[in-house]
């Protein structure tokens, strides 16, 4: 297919694409691989299971962070705990459930933010690798089309005329190829980067669930404004 007609009228066309196909899917690779390191965190037992533990004061606090450092070795490359992390060292500073739960909402949209960062250069392989596909088409057809034209313009006989042509439908073939190859290779990476960013973004989610189940759910904090303790549990 990359050599139609011969080494000669090869086209590095396709040769351009299918690196950055390669490239494009090496990063997806990666990121499925780095995905399934992530969800190992939701696995962790951080939160004793003691129904009655309560977050809130130093000691618990104190407690789950120890545990995430054990379990863990550099828990800010995790989302799930860095997440945690950042939420129980600012706790002594926050009164309310509610701010605690504004907290972890604000840092679940960096995250969301980050992750969609990292797809910045996937969506311009994808823009790129059709295009370079239609660049190779049209440099196909052009010398194709002018090959012809030479000999028209020189007044060939009628077997060059048929030469000529045949010379011109490989060209064409290969031209076609070219933009054939670039599309089949795009789809495949959007296909591939549809599944994967799905994935992560259900990962996400579950990371805002572990977090309301385990940590909003057991705080019970005393409102500096009020003389009560105020609970998770009970809907705030």
């Amino acid at each position: 297919m990359f050599f139609h007609g011969g080494i000669e009228h090869r086209s590095t066309i396709p040769y351009y694409t299918l690196f950055l196909a390669g490239w494009s899917v090496a990063i997806l690779l990666i990121k499925s691989r780095k995905l399934a390191l992530q969800r190992q965190a939701l696995t962790l037992a951080l939160i004793p299971e003691d129904p009655g533990f309560r977050l809130g004061s130093d000691e618990s606090v104190r407690l789950v962070l120890d545990n995430i450092a054990s379990q863990a070795y550099d828990p800010e490359n995790f989302i799930l705990l860095d997440r945690i992390q950042r939420t129980l060292s600012n706790l002594s500073n926050t009164g309310r459930i509610s701010d605690v739960s504004e907290a972890l909402q604000g840092q679940a949209e960096i995250d969301e933010g980050c992750m969609e960062s990292t797809y910045t250069a996937l969506k311009g392989f994808i823009w790129a690798i059709p295009t370079l596909g239609f660049i190779g088409t049209v440099l196909g057809l052009s010398r194709a089309i002018g090959g012809f034209g030479q000999v028209v313009s020189e007044g060939g006989s009628t077997q060059a005329l048929a030469d000529s042509l045949t010379k011109v439908t490989g060209g064409l073939s290969t031209a076609f190829e070219t933009t054939l190859i670039a599309l089949i290779a795009a789809l495949c990476i959007q296909l591939l980067m549809t599944m994967i960013r799905s994935r992560e973004e259900a990962f996400l989610d579950a990371c805002s669930t572990y977090c309301h189940k385990y940590i909003i759910s057991r705080l019970r904090l005393r409102d500096p404004w009020r003389s009560d303790l105020e609970s998770g549990g009970d809907g705030a």
